[in-house]
């Protein structure tokens, strides 16, 4: 459906989940591909998936929380393949859940450290590099617990409703330059983090199941089909948004 030939794409958190799903979906595209993650059997392991499929990709281990790690993967990507078209921003953790009289400060630095400063320290080494290709388009990952508030896990919806914003700052800052910027709330989707919170537990999943009205979590593919369409040329006139792609649970 694209045409993404000759173009670089970095993906955070590519190691599992929906940022692999993303790579794939980008070199599907035809786009050379950046994995970055700090899981690096499961970021290696994204890259073979790529290649089986003849298509080209690198991995770069980082840690988005640390801007010499961001800084590295950018040079790396730039040094590799010559420039950056797009980005999504996606790496991301969960937290640990309780309500905010309870989180620990290590936890709520640790939540917005990984989640929305790990976002703006891509943002802010990806950027430079799209402005000397000409443009680009970033997909930051939000939830739909950066559009309504979810209770149980403060860090974490306050770090997703601040990649929000930031998206749209970054949208308005640089709306003339030819670099758009949007972000993806998913729902519940059934990834590693969801398996994660629910421990496993057939009964937990049957309840996070129904807070979707589709009756259904949803698949890693499915977001990144909306990332990869908002990088798009098809998307050209979209910037500055946050899409729902959550089984309409923001519609209840």
């Amino acid at each position: 459906m694209y045409d993404m030939d000759g173009k670089v794409a970095v993906v955070t958190g590519a190691a599992s989940g929906i940022g692999r799903e993303s790579a794939l979906a980008f070199a599907r595209a035809g786009a050379r591909v950046v994995v970055s993650d700090v899981d690096a059997g499961g970021g290696e392991e994204t890259v073979g998936m790529i290649k089986d499929a003849g298509g080209d990709a690198i991995f770069v281990k980082c840690d988005v929380s640390q801007e010499g790690d961001v800084k590295a993967m950018v040079e790396k990507a730039v040094q590799t393949y010559g420039r950056i078209d797009y980005a999504h921003n996606n790496a991301g953790i969960e937290g640990m859940a309780g309500p905010c009289a309870e989180c620990t400060e290590e936890n709520w630095d640790r939540t917005i450290g990984i989640n929305l400063k790990g976002v703006w320290w891509c943002c802010k080494y990806e950027i430079p590099e799209m402005l000397k290709a000409g443009g680009g388009a970033i997909v930051n990952t939000a939830s739909v617990a950066g559009l309504v508030g979810f209770g149980g896990i403060p860090a974490y919806t306050a770090s997703k409703h601040g990649v929000v914003g930031l998206t749209k700052t970054i949208a308005l800052d640089y709306a003339q330059q030819n670099i758009r910027c949007n972000a993806v709330c998913p729902g519940v989707i059934d990834t590693p983090m969801i398996e994660r919170f629910t421990g496993g537990d057939a009964e937990v999943r049957k309840g996070m199941e129904s807070l979707e009205p589709v009756g259904r979590l949803g698949k890693p593919s499915e977001i990144a089909d909306a990332v990869v369409y908002l990088c798009s040329d098809q998307a050209s006139y979209v910037t500055g948004i946050a899409m729902p792609v959550d089984g309409a649970f923001v519609a209840q």
